[in-house]
């Protein structure tokens, strides 16, 4: 009987503590003042149009380039932004546009050159970019067949 009333008392202490711990908490969340949800800021300023990236110091390394944007009621419709033209990049493809190449193709005999193909990769900005490119470069020295044997002419 006495372990009852022992468990009685137990179960009547944690009913009472949740009811003070549902008590506080609604008290607490009552409290709080409501944040008034933000006003969706109507706009009408067009997309920033950038510029390519022009480098501070020869053809490539840091730079900045000119952004531009149209609305009546923009309050900012120019900006400078800094911006950089990697070194290994092929610049005769716009210094913006990242290919991948094949490897060289094989020497054409007639035109002394060997030629490959890039996929553009990636571009930067919005760069407007070929889609594929051809390269062309010099074969080198090019070695003529030696002959099997050794021959000596004598006389």
């Amino acid at each position: 009987m006495q372990h009852q009333q022992q468990q009685r008392r137990m179960f009547t202490a944690a009913l009472l503590a949740l009811v003070f711990i549902l008590a506080a908490v609604s008290t607490t969340e009552a409290g709080k003042k409501e944040k008034p949800e933000k006003k969706a800021k109507k706009s009408d300023c067009g997309e920033w149009q950038w510029s390519v990236c022009v480098p501070t110091n020869g053809d490539c390394g840091l730079g900045t380039r000119e952004g531009t944007r149209t609305g009546a009621e923009c309050k900012q419709t120019t900006k400078t932004q800094k911006c950089k033209i990697p070194c290994n990049w092929k610049k005769q493809f716009g210094a913006e546009c990242k290919y991948q190449f094949q490897a060289w193709g094989e020497c054409d005999l007639n035109t002394a050159l060997k030629t490959r193909t890039g996929n553009l990769k990636r571009a930067l900005h919005n760069a407007d970019c070929q889609k594929t490119v051809t390269i062309s470069k010099p074969c080198g020295k090019l070695t003529k067949p030696k002959p099997q044997g050794k021959c000596l002419l004598l006389k």
